[in-house]
C-alpha cells in the first residue's frame, strides 16, 4: 500500500497491540497497519504476518488468546469473529497473562 491509495481512501489503519509472554519470548509491540478496507479479522493475520507483525506467532504460541483477544476494548474471541470487517481506527489488544493462578 502506498501514500496515494491511503488518500483515495482504499485503505483503513489497524492499531495492534500485543504485549507479555508468547511462547518462550517477551513481546512489547505497539504498532499500526493498514490494510484494505473491508478486511476481516482473520486476514488481518495474514497481512500482519507479510508485515512482520508476529500476530500469527502470537494466537498460535498461546492459544488462550484466541478466547482473550480484544477489539476497541471488548472482548472478542477470534475463531467466533474471524469473519468480522474491520473499521479504520480499530484497535486489537493481545495481552498475555502474566503470571499462573
Amino acid at each position: 500500500m502506498g501514500i496515494f491509495d491511503s488518500m483515495r481512501g482504499d485503505s483503513q489503519r489497524i492499531h495492534i497491540i500485543i504485549r507479555g509472554r508468547i511462547g518462550d519470548e517477551w513481546r512489547d509491540i505497539d504498532t499500526h497497519l493498514r490494510v484494505p478496507k473491508g478486511t476481516t479479522l482473520g486476514r488481518l493475520v495474514e497481512v500482519a504476518d507479510s508485515a512482520g507483525i508476529p500476530l500469527r506467532d502470537a494466537l498460535e504460541k498461546s492459544p488462550h488468546l484466541t478466547d482473550t483477544m480484544m477489539l476497541n476494548g471488548e472482548r472478542c474471541p477470534f475463531v467466533e469473529n474471524s469473519e468480522r470487517k474491520l473499521a479504520d481506527g480499530d484497535e486489537i489488544y493481545l495481552l498475555a497473562p502474566l503470571a499462573g493462578g
